[in-house]
């Protein structure tokens, strides 16, 4: 902690502290309240008083306490050793602060992000006499087996020629593997460097967003698919499946690495993360999901402030592995509880009200946090994605309410989660009604190229029939099904089949807990091809009835079961052709 006074202590108000005699300070400044050196970050200057929302509990602070300078923005240490650890909402590393202080965080307690002790094998990628620039790699250092670690240039040098690189070797983050001779002078690289949470790492360009991010569920990949560098919100009531679904999405999707950030969660929730996560098998790699995931624990009975940072800590993370050239999903959950502490800070800071009492700045806030998302091609020339899959807590399921429709607003997929789909146990619960993906055109080349053509067809028909099935329901309860030809209850009966066969899948199945983009595409198809040959043979006065009594029929609604799908497409077609040469 720097040891120069800047102001002193005028007020206290919860995690607001109001500072007088304020000499040199800056907005944005990282500072340090009282002799216990609690983290704050001044974000209100006026008539030499300044604004200081505190990451820690105030209590025991007092008019008159000094507050000290840090002489920079609140920023997060990035280097090798991020992956597999634990951090609370400002970087601080949980497993170190419990085993210094035991099961609570002593107040004012500080730890190094990562270790500056650890001993890295550190591979040299480029030579003395090389021209570098802003963001070049100039080094690599296995993190472990399944991240290789690049030691870039930061991004603010002006870059010039290499005087010195170190040789391949063992070396802790603040040794100097390289020197740069540039204009402004000499110029040293660690494999350690800081960057501002709230400020976006830049990049060479913004490209566009045409690979999916497969996620392995059913319903997602098929029906609202999410783009590699994209943005989705997840909303639904309490019971939903708002968390179990970014945990499937965390545990099978095919990003590079997860950073995983619990705003405000429960501490039950954050706790099952936290044993399930290392104990569960990548099926990438074989090894577990922790070796390419971040965590970021910031329980509700953590100080508000610091929920508010965890988002802003989280992204900059990814974005620093962005820049390394892989693709990183963020599960930020939930992003109300973060809305709902900027509230309170708002509230603390008698700024003016908004709608529901959040402050007029919300949106913008949102709308800064999922513009950081994007695939990017990086100032090393390498091409990397950040993908943000924001959780919404709606109160009461009310997607209405000011945050989900704020977000909505920036986002370009929704997954909106149904109560009455969650309290069926159909998981997940994702409403093929009110969802809605605008990634469909971006990714419908690559999901045809892998289905031959078939995908965008095949997913237009079914949304198609799933909607007529809506308005055929409304026709039912008036006056009953037996009203209904046999050609609109078999629409019905297809759909139904769809949502048992395909929509729903097993979390605790070994075969249906992530499914494969080859086998998706063969399941749609025969769902497609039922329908095709039973219209088709209802046109040539099969029965309903007939087409029900059918073994393969009953094979269909099971096939999540079914290892050969091959097989099961060719006794569908010769059952049907068998069907409707019967009756001709």
């Amino acid at each position: 902690m720097q040891n120069r006074i800047i102001g002193q202590v005028k007020r206290v108000n919860g995690p607001v502290v109001i500072a007088s005699n304020i000499t040199d300070a800056r907005m944005m400044e990282l500072v340090y309240i009282g002799d216990i050196g609690l983290v704050g970050e001044v974000v209100k200057l006026e008539n030499g008083q300044a604004t200081i929302q505190v990451y820690e509990d105030t209590t025991g602070i007092a008019p008159l306490d000094n507050i000290y300078t840090s002489r920079g923005p609140l920023s997060v240490e990035l280097g090798p050793g991020l992956i597999g650890s634990i951090y609370d909402g400002i970087q601080r590393p949980l497993e170190d602060l419990r085993a210094a202080s035991g099961d609570f965080i002593t107040r004012g307690q500080k730890a190094s992000p990562i270790s500056h002790q650890k001993l890295w094998d550190f591979t040299p990628s480029v030579k003395e006499g090389d021209t570098v620039a802003a963001g070049t790699i100039i080094g690599k250092v296995p993190e472990n087996d399944n991240v290789m670690h690049c030691i870039m240039v930061p991004p603010r040098s002006s870059g010039g020629k290499l005087s010195f690189v170190e040789k391949e070797g063992r070396y802790n983050v603040d040794h100097v593997v390289a020197r740069i001779a540039g204009a402004a002078g000499e110029e040293e690289v660690t494999m350690c460097q800081k960057w501002p949470i709230r400020t976006p790492r830049p990049a060479k360009a913004r490209l566009a967003l045409n690979v999916p991010l497969i996620t392995g569920q059913r319903v997602i990949d098929t029906l609202f698919p999410l783009a590699k560098g994209g943005t989705v919100a997840i909303p639904g009531g309490f019971g939903t499946g708002k968390t179990m679904t970014q945990h499937a999405i965390a545990s099978w999707c095919d990003a590079d690495i997860i950073v995983y950030i619990g705003c405000g969660e429960r501490g039950n929730e954050m706790t099952e993360v936290l044993r399930e996560f290392p104990q569960i098998i990548d099926p990438r790699t074989g090894h577990s999901l922790m070796e390419r995931t971040i965590l970021i624990a910031n329980t509700s009975n953590m100080p508000v402030s610091a929920r508010e940072a965890s988002i802003y800590t989280g992204i900059t993370m990814a974005e620093y592995y962005r820049d390394m050239g892989y693709s990183i999903a963020i599960m930020a959950d939930s992003t109300s509880r973060w809305a709902e502490a900027l509230r309170e800070l708002s509230g603390r800071m008698e700024e003016m009200p908004a709608e529901e009492g959040f402050p007029a700045y919300l949106p913008t806030r949102i709308a800064e946090f999922y513009e950081r998302a994007g695939m990017m091609e990086n100032l090393n020339g390498t091409t990397g994605s950040v993908s943000v899959i924001g959780a919404v807590s709606p109160p009461g399921g009310d997607f209405s309410e000011p945050v989900t429709q704020h977000t909505k607003r920036f986002v370009r997929c929704f997954w909106g989660l149904d109560k009455g789909l969650a309290s069926a146990r159909h998981y997940p619960a994702i409403s093929w009604l009110d969802s809605y993906s605008e990634y469909v055109p971006d990714v419908q080349t690559w999901w045809d190229g892998r289905s031959g053509g078939s995908w965008s067809a095949d997913r237009q028909t079914i949304m198609e029939l799933l909607q007529k099935e809506v308005r055929l329901q409304q026709v039912v309860k008036l006056v009953g099904a037996d009203a209904l030809p046999d050609s609109q209850n078999f629409i019905m009966e297809v759909c139904k089949m769809f949502k048992i066969a395909f929509l729903q899948q097993n979390a605790f199945d070994d075969m249906d807990k992530y499914c494969k983009v080859e086998r998706q595409i063969k399941m749609l198809r025969i769902i497609i091809r039922y329908y095709e040959l039973g219209s088709e043979a209802i046109k040539g006065n099969v029965t309903l009835v007939k087409i029900r009594r059918l073994n393969v029929v009953q094979d269909i609604a099971r096939m999540r079961g079914i290892e050969d799908l091959d097989k099961l497409m060719l006794r569908l077609e010769h059952s049907m052709k068998q069907l409707g040469e019967l009756y001709e």
